[in-house]
């Protein structure tokens, strides 16, 4: 295995008022700050203003706005999408960032936290799973979900059980850094070419 650890990017998808992904996403940098096979960039698009107008040739207006996150991604070995659950899908805010890339997404792994209601987000991850594989992308099997996320955490963030949760994140992480460093070592002997 590498000893250079892989380029995270941890991306928090909800720009809602009132969103709990802040909560969540804090949690699961949390988690993967105890490991030292891992650099995380944490992403958050409440940061990042993206134009609704998709553009091949965006103008230099444009261009000045994907700068904050392009490359970003671009750098980033391996994502970790933090979302929620709108209307059984992701939320507008995500889809915008992945349709505004596309190289940055090939040949690289993808894990999911979701969090929401009874369903824990799970419907938004599996209408993901085929968007990433459009890209060329490769999403892992295992995820985290959160299920009626708000009784989970307490007033200051912190989740209230997480043994449960804190082994789905390893088993996300052991999985992505696989994919990562597989696809790392694959994309240095050939470059991958969609």
């Amino acid at each position: 295995m590498s000893a250079t650890p892989l380029r995270l990017a941890v991306i928090n998808s909800s720009v809602r008022e009132g969103r709990f992904g802040p909560t969540v996403a804090r949690w699961f940098v949390a988690q993967t700050e105890q490991r030292a096979d891992l650099e995380v960039d944490p992403i958050d698009l409440a940061d990042h203003t993206l134009p609704h107008e998709l553009s091949h040739a965006p103008s230099d207006e444009v261009a000045a706005q994907l700068a904050g996150v392009s490359p970003r991604l671009a750098a980033a070995e391996a994502f970790v999408v933090v979302t929620p659950e709108y209307n059984h899908s992701f939320p507008a805010s995500l889809k915008s960032l992945i349709d505004w890339h596309r190289s940055e997404w090939q040949a690289k792994p993808v894990g999911f936290v979701s969090y929401g209601g009874l369903a824990g987000g799970l419907r938004s991850v599996e209408h993901l799973r085929p968007v990433f594989a459009e890209l060329h992308a490769v999403t892992v099997r295992d995820c985290v979900s959160f299920h009626n996320v708000w009784g989970q955490f307490d007033g200051s963030g912190v989740l209230q059980e997480p043994t449960a949760a804190a082994s789905a994140a390893k088993t996300l992480l052991d999985q992505l850094v696989w994919w990562g460093v597989s696809l790392r070592e694959a994309r240095e002997k050939r470059p991958y070419t969609a």
